[in-house]
């Protein structure tokens, strides 16, 4: 079966931050833009999170438009995508909100971590291990066995870093808020790693526009600019 199309999605600060280093959670989108990614999230087959965004958000990570979720079904699909995360260690907590809202949920460990896991999301998640390390390339060669076509990535930091440090990753949608947090120990978008093309390679812009006052930055990675 194909992979499916990835999309990493992000909320950046003017200085490249996804976050400020404060006990709450920097708000970086409008209301605009949080109906936007409401949007993406309903055409996406599957929805996924690092371990590090579950433990610091504890999200939830539904469609929350009652309308798209009909939508969905109505095209017969399940009323949300399906929810994905990854953890190395798979030391992730049962009482999470991310096991407990939506539809079906799936995990991705290690060798080392699936026993732990597999204990804890009993009843929650179909748990698989990706080897002796967790392999991006077999994650997303088992979503596309389960039929997933489109994959919307939210994060953090590690997991866009590695989607797009392998070459994995087709779509980028960069919201850009109109702040700045200045400290070097805030979260950021990427971190250092070996990028496909290195620093003198230009992705294709295929789209910028405005919502409200965030600037949204579509690129297509594993194209080149036409510039």
């Amino acid at each position: 079966m194909p992979r499916p199309y990835v999309l990493l999605s992000v909320a950046t600060s003017i200085d490249g931050h996804i976050d400020d280093t404060s006990t709450e959670r920097l708000l970086l989108s409008n209301s605009e833009d949080f109906d936007r990614v409401d949007q993406v999230r309903a055409e996406s087959d599957a929805i996924l999170i690092g371990a590090g965004t579950m433990r610091a958000d504890n999200p939830r990570l539904l469609v929350n438009s009652e309308e798209r979720r009909a939508a969905r079904v109505a095209a017969g699909k399940p009323a949300y995508p399906l929810k994905v995360t990854v953890s190395g260690s798979g030391d992730l907590d049962r009482g999470l909100k991310f096991w407990h809202h939506g539809g079906d949920k799936v995990a991705y460990t290690t060798d080392d971590g699936y026993e732990k896991l597999s204990e804890r999301l009993r009843g929650l998640a179909d748990v698989v291990s990706l080897g002796p390390t967790v392999d991006f390339g077999a994650m997303l060669d088992d979503l596309g066995r389960r039929g997933i076509e489109r994959l919307m990535v939210e994060g953090g930091g590690q997991i866009h870093t590695a989607f797009l440090s392998q070459g994995l990753a087709d779509e980028i949608h960069l919201a850009i808020a109109p702040l700045v947090v200045g400290d070097g120990d805030a979260p950021r978008f990427l971190h250092p790693a070996e990028y496909p093309g290195g620093s003198t390679r230009r992705m294709r812009l295929a789209e910028a526009t405005t919502v409200g006052d965030v600037v949204l930055l579509r690129y297509l990675p594993k194209q080149e600019s036409q510039a």
